[in-house]
Parts: C-alpha cells; sequence; structure tokens
C-alpha cells in the first residue's frame, strides 16, 4: 500500500483518479513565429571603408534623438553642428555627435608594431605600459582583459569634426559609437562643457496585442561547452526529457507542454578559446583538436535531434562555435547537423537573433557586445549593460572599434529601431533578469542568460506576463567526508 506521504511530491506513485488507468496525454501548444533576423543576413563585402558604418549610424538615430533631445530640453532649443559651435559664443546649445573614448590601454596593432618601449614588470600585480613617455598601471582585478584607466578622455564626433567633452557625462559609463546629444557650452580652448545629455531611448510605443491568453513558455539556455564539460551530460538530458514531458508529474508535464520553443544563444561547441601549444604533424596523423570538434559536433546534433522531436529550436552561433567571427554571426550550416536538419523544428539563426513569436518580439545576442563593453567601461553588471545597449538604441555600440564587424555602408542592423519585449544576452555568469519599464510605459523583460556548463541552469520567460525564472538540472556533488564514509 503507498503511503500517504507520497502525496506531498504530486500525482507520482499515486492510486489513477476515479479508477481512470488511462495514460494522460498532453498536446504541444502551437504559437505563431516570424522570424526578423534578416537585416542580419548578407554578402560579406570588404571593398568598403569601416568609417561608412559611423555614418549611416549617426544619419539614422538622429532624427530619433533630435525628438527626445526636444522633448527633454524645450522645442526652441538650438541645434548646431560642431563647425557652428565658434558662431555661438558660449551661448549654450545641443550637439548631436558619436562618441569616441580616447584609452592609452585600448589594444592596437599599430603601436604594437611601433613601440619598441613594450614591456612587462610585476606580472603578479600589474602590468607596465609605457605609452608616450608615459607609465601606466593596469591592474589584474578582471577575470578578463580591462583596458579603463583615469587618463581615458571622451570625445564627441559628427560628420566633419570632433571636440573633447567634459562635465557631467562619465568617461567611465559610456563606450565608444554611442550616438548621443549633449547640452551644454563650448570653451575656448576646444571644449565642450556638459551640462546634460540624453541617449536614444525606446523607440515610440508600440501595439503588439497577443495571440492568445493561454500560458506560453520560452526556454532560453548558452553556453552548452560540450567540448570542454564533460559532467553537464547528465543535466543536459535532464533538460531534454523535462522539456518532452519525460520528468515530473502531471502538473509539471501539462506546464511542459506550453513550452513552444527553445533558444539556445552560443557557444553551444565551445565556451571559451582553445590555448594549447600547436604541434608538428606529420600529414598521416590526424589532429587531436579537429577529432575533438567533430565528435562534438556530433555530440550536439544527438541533442538537438532530441528536442527538434517535440519542440522548435533555434540554434544561435557564439563567439568561439564554428561560424563566422565577425559580428552578425551567420548561422551554422546545416551540414553540421545531419540528424536535427532533417526536421523542420530546427532552425539555425543569426547572433544577434530577433524574431516574434506569438505577438511578443524578442531580441537577443550571444553575449559578445556585453563583454566587450565590460572591457573597456567601469560597469561591471551585465545586466546594467544590457539596460544600457536598450538605452543606447544599440545592440552592439563598439562595433567596429572593438568588436569585429562587416563595413556596412548602407544600414547599421545593429540599430534597435523598434523595442523588444524580450531583451536577452547569453553566455553570463550567473541569471540575472528585471522588468524594465520605459517612459512610455513599456515594459521589457531584460535576462542574463547564464552558461549552462558553469550553472547547469536554462531560463524561462512567460510570453504572456513576461515573468521569468530559472530551471537547474544540477546534480548533487558530495563533499569529502562524505566521499570518505561512502568508501567505507
Amino acid at each position: 500500500m503507498i503511503p500517504e506521504s507520497v502525496n506531498s511530491v504530486g500525482n507520482l506513485l499515486t492510486v489513477p483518479i476515479n479508477g481512470n488507468q488511462s495514460e494522460t496525454v498532453y498536446s504541444r501548444s502551437e504559437c505563431s513565429y516570424t522570424n526578423l533576423s534578416e537585416r542580419f543576413k548578407h554578402e560579406a563585402d570588404f571593398t568598403r571603408q569601416f568609417a561608412h558604418i559611423y555614418a549611416v549610424r549617426l544619419d539614422k538615430m538622429r532624427n530619433i534623438i533630435l525628438k527626445k533631445a526636444h522633448k527633454k530640453w524645450g522645442a526652441d532649443v538650438k541645434v548646431r553642428k560642431l563647425f557652428e559651435l565658434a558662431e555661438e559664443e558660449s551661448r549654450k546649445c545641443v550637439v548631436i555627435g558619436t562618441l569616441f573614448k580616447h584609452q592609452v590601454l585600448k589594444p592596437s596593432i599599430l603601436k604594437e608594431i611601433s613601440e619598441e618601449n613594450l614591456s612587462s614588470t610585476n606580472l603578479n600585480n600589474s602590468v607596465q605600459l609605457y605609452s608616450l613617455g608615459k607609465n601606466i598601471s593596469w591592474p589584474h582585478s578582471h577575470q578578463e582583459p580591462w583596458y579603463v584607466d583615469d587618463t581615458d578622455e571622451l570625445i564627441l564626433e559628427d560628420e566633419l569634426q570632433r571636440i573633447r567633452l567634459i562635465g557631467k557625462l562619465d568617461v567611465h559609463s559610456v563606450v565608444t559609437g554611442v550616438v548621443c546629444a549633449v547640452f551644454g557650452h563650448e570653451e575656448g580652448d576646444g571644449k565642450f562643457i556638459v551640462d546634460d545629455y540624453c541617449w536614444a531611448g525606446l523607440s515610440e510605443r508600440i501595439s503588439r496585442p497577443l495571440e492568445t491568453n493561454e500560458e506560453r513558455f520560452v526556454v532560453f539556455l548558452s553556453g552548452l561547452d560540450l567540448a570542454n564539460s564533460g559532467d553537464i551530460l547528465l543535466p543536459l538530458q535532464l533538460l531534454v526529457d523535462w522539456i518532452g514531458g519525460f520528468l515530473g508529474g502531471t502538473e509539471e508535464q501539462e506546464h511542459q507542454a506550453h513550452v513552444v520553443r527553445v533558444i539556445i544563444a552560443g557557444n553551444s561547441i565551445r565556451g571559451c578559446a582553445d590555448h594549447k601549444v600547436p604541434e608538428l604533424l606529420n600529414s598521416y596523423k590526424t589532429c587531436d583538436k579537429d577529432t575533438t570538434s567533430v565528435e562534438t559536433i556530433k555530440l550536439l546534433d544527438d541533442f538537438i535531434v532530441q528536442l527538434t522531436k517535440s519542440v522548435d529550436v533555434d540554434l544561435m552561433p557564439g563567439e568561439f562555435d564554428p561560424a563566422s567571427h565577425m559580428m552578425p554571426q551567420q548561422p551554422l550550416h546545416y551540414c553540421m547537423f545531419p540528424q536535427a536538419s532533417l526536421y523542420k523544428t530546427f532552425h539555425g539563426v543569426t547572433n544577434p537573433y530577433e524574431c516574434e513569436i506569438g505577438g511578443r518580439r524578442i531580441l537577443g545576442t550571444s553575449g559578445q557586445p556585453i563583454d566587450d563593453i565590460a572591457k573597456f567601461s567601469k560597469t561591471s553588471d551585465p545586466l546594467n549593460m544590457l539596460q544600457n545597449t536598450l538605452e543606447w538604441a544599440h545592440l552592439a555600440p563598439t562595433c567596429p572599434d572593438t568588436l569585429s564587424t562587416y563595413p556596412y555602408h548602407k544600414e547599421d542592423p545593429f540599430v534597435i529601431s523598434e523595442y523588444p519585449d524580450i531583451y536577452f544576452a547569453g553566455n553570463q555568469p550567473e541569471y540575472q533578469t528585471k522588468l524594465y519599464e520605459g517612459p512610455g510605459g513599456e515594459r521589457i523583460r531584460l535576462v542574463c542568460i547564464p552558461a549552462f556548463s558553469k550553472t547547469h541552469s536554462c531560463v524561462v520567460v512567460n510570453l504572456n506576463t513576461l515573468e521569468c525564472y530559472p530551471m537547474n538540472f544540477g546534480t548533487y556533488n558530495p563533499t569529502e567526508g562524505e566521499l570518505r564514509y561512502l568508501r567505507k
């Protein structure tokens, strides 16, 4: 006889209700879907200069920021180009342009080639960089490279000129490539005193009616890192079984039947760069690295095909995946997934990725823009960086300065012309989320998706309510004392 205490864990191991011996089957919910990432797909053309992307970025965002400037400082405020500042004679006005950070610690291939006095001392505490006769200390307080220094300067550029900014706009809170409007006046020594500033912000409020009032869920995960994380195979299989409805009681299975899509946000094959020392190989020997990559791709294919049998899967490339390194990254080729590609529910998508599911617009990246901003600013919280890019109305402002991209000349595909309902970044250190509310009542769910290889967690978002929660599939790791006890 089954004890009554098991009822506390759900319907497992309990007598069927009303003598119903038949198995309860739940059908997967369906939802409308539109891929909106066409602007991220392109043919590579390197015949142009990278300066064109800044020109088209400024041209596209000028009118947006101009409206915000008039709303903030009044319709009668004067808006001037940089070459017109001399006529203002220190009178206050608004200037719109692109920010550029002059940073002595910023990596430069020209500096590395030309400067022979580059040296490294005291490696345990700091790296000493000698530039133009100036000794600058670079503390190793960050796990990733960090190129911020107190001598950094902020410069505003428009189509013709540039001017140095000083005042209320903190140089360490922004990065190169952000388009903004500054309010202030010019001093005689070629400096612009900033009294206030404004970003492009969110677009005008858009009505997006929901397709249905029934609950629909989207599952986000990233950073599988299958090449270096053999201990995630069990948590990964638990994830597959959970989404497929093979875990939990009937209530849990009914809940999982409402998952309409799984989005994998990059670094599925590798989660970090390979730093192995190269070895000389004869022509008849296969490189172990190549063999590992092929086996890892097969493992990823085995994982995805289990999901595609019951739910739609969108696979984004990441920084260390075998895809184009430049942003926007193009979809991973279908030939790499001979099993999963047989299903119409498998979709290789770009990075960044934008789509609309059930009336909700979803936009995000595999995390490279957020990681790059962290290297060149003092903003350390990934969620704050994600919010900053939303307020700057730009997915990757540091492209092409420190984050590689293609030399666009007709458009900047990273400009956020319509605000999303869900805005995410993959491969972050931990799970973070926030419901961002705009000045016009806009509600946007910001999500930092943790690397699955480190946290064994995915993120579930309710499309109707925008509620969000993590789901952990970690296994229990016994302590040394417990292991000694088990060995007895």
